[in-house]
């Protein structure tokens, strides 16, 4: 049985909540301040009631601020629920701002009483079990260049790149967005013989076709209207390093042959040159298409892909890295409450389903997006499912789920349901959409492509 101290020098307030709180709680009774922390630090209880007007002081609160300072320097998770008259308000705002849970103007009214003591009881719990959890986490959390998992699915991805870093051989990283790919790539880079080089970093599906090879390859002066100087491509940056090409799927077939040729012979030409130049630099790519579909739909070079896939590492999507969600999500929630400088502590139980049973179509980059938002709107102490931003609309279809058949019809219902929400709120506009969904907006295009939502003017939405 939980023990609750209760602190008041009014004899007959210590007998009735006593008598009312005696059957849930085992009662301890201190009627002065020596008493109770006697009491206190012999039992370390985790909740405390205490009357602010004690002796040898009864008309003033010195004493049981004293009471009240002592307690929290001793365990200051204590939930201390401060008791005070209707004329002690400005008090009870001040023992609240010390640290104490909460107040109760007297008269008492047991069973309003007994709410807030029950809700400190739950909270402390919850907390503690968050506390545990952080100790647990930290005790078995693996971490390799800002990556954590302990799935078996990522231990196994932290031993690949600690193997593979070593080596100078080209490596393709695939996965769904948000899985952390450019992580991986930077932890080869900086776990290999070339971290004192650069590591480069180059969106292929960010930057128009027209301008893409300048930037891969450079070009020399007069290569084309504007082009007033000679200007190094992203690839010479890399030389004694790495560079990185993200989303490799979109590079444009000509740019494949170029590449190509690249990698079998470690030489370039800029647009508009002649001369080969030499680059020493490893390449790490990654994608989120299927590459072996587009190989078969002549959209990728077959011959690029043993080039660049000498090794393979696929990344496993969040829905798959079972205890991972709630490891993560605590990790960055610690980091967002010390950043914001927020006194955010934990989640909810109800956070906690809700976090474990979504399916995550952004993955970690929508988890941490969430968990920011989460810890700047929560109120209190514990993020509630309100905080994390889930639309109400799309979490009332977990019922309708059941008339679904397989786990992927059940994600793909999610997935248009929440993109079809944002999209109505925000009347189109994908750049909000996305950030409330707390993905990029190519995902949210992607996602809008595959369950055939419709944005564009002149056309009817399929929503």
């Amino acid at each position: 049985m939980e023990k609750l101290l209760i602190i008041d020098d009014d004899d007959e307030i210590r007998k009735q909540l006593k008598w009312g709180m005696g059957k849930e709680y085992a009662i301890l009774l201190g009627q002065d301040s020596n008493e109770a922390l006697a009491l206190f630090k012999r039992h370390h209880p985790k909740v405390v009631t205490l009357d602010l007007g004690l002796p040898p002081y009864e008309n003033g609160t010195g004493e049981g601020f004293r009471c009240l300072e002592e307690i929290l320097k001793h365990v200051p998770t204590t939930k201390v629920v401060v008791i005070t008259g209707n004329d002690e308000r400005g008090n009870a705002l001040r023992a609240v701002q010390i640290g104490a849970y909460d107040f109760y103007q007297k008269p008492i009214d047991l069973k309003e009483l007994r709410i807030i003591i029950n809700r400190a009881f739950y909270l402390h719990n919850i907390e503690e079990e968050n506390r545990r959890l952080y100790i647990s986490l930290d005790e078995k959390t693996t971490e390799l260049g800002g990556m954590v998992g302990q799935c078996p699915e990522m231990l196994r991805i932290f031993s690949t790149i600690r193997k593979v870093a070593s080596s100078d051989i080209s490596v393709l990283i695939v996965g769904e967005s948000g899985t952390g790919k450019e992580l991986v790539a930077r932890a080869i880079h900086s776990m290999s013989l070339r971290n004192d080089g650069s590591f480069v970093p180059i969106n292929c599906g960010a930057i128009p076709e027209n301008l893409l090879e300048s930037e891969l390859f450079g070009h020399e002066k007069g290569a084309f209207t504007g082009a007033h100087v000679q200007v190094q491509g992203k690839v010479e940056y890399a030389h004694k390093g790495t560079i990185f090409l993200d989303e490799i799927g979109e590079l444009p077939a000509s740019l494949q042959v170029k590449l190509l040729r690249f990698l079998q012979e470690k030489t370039l030409q800029r647009v508009g040159g002649r001369e080969d130049v030499h680059v020493d630099a490893r390449i790490i790519a990654a994608t989120n298409i299927d590459i072996a579909k587009a190989i078969q739909d002549g959209k990728f070079r077959e011959d690029l892909y043993y080039r660049i896939g000498v090794l393979l590492v696929n990344l496993p999507p969040l829905r798959k890295r079972g205890e991972d969600v709630i490891l993560l999500s605590n990790l960055f929630l610690r980091r967002f409450s010390q950043e914001f400088r927020k006194n955010v502590r934990g989640f909810s139980p109800a956070s906690l389903k809700l976090l474990e049973s979504y399916d995550w179509p952004g993955n970690v980059r929508e988890l941490e997006n969430r968990i920011q938002r989460a810890v700047i709107m929560a109120e209190f102490s514990l993020i509630e499912p309100h905080d994390l931003g889930f639309t109400e609309r799309a979490w009332t279809q977990k019922v309708k789920l059941q008339e679904l058949t397989t786990l992927k019809e059940a994600r793909d219902k999610i997935e248009r349901e929440l993109a079809i929400s944002a999209i109505e709120k925000h009347s189109g506009n994908i750049a909000r959409a996305s950030e409330e969904l707390g993905v990029s907006r190519p995902t949210l295009y992607d996602l809008m492509k595959k369950h055939g939502i419709y944005n564009s003017p002149g056309r009817e939405r399929d929503f």
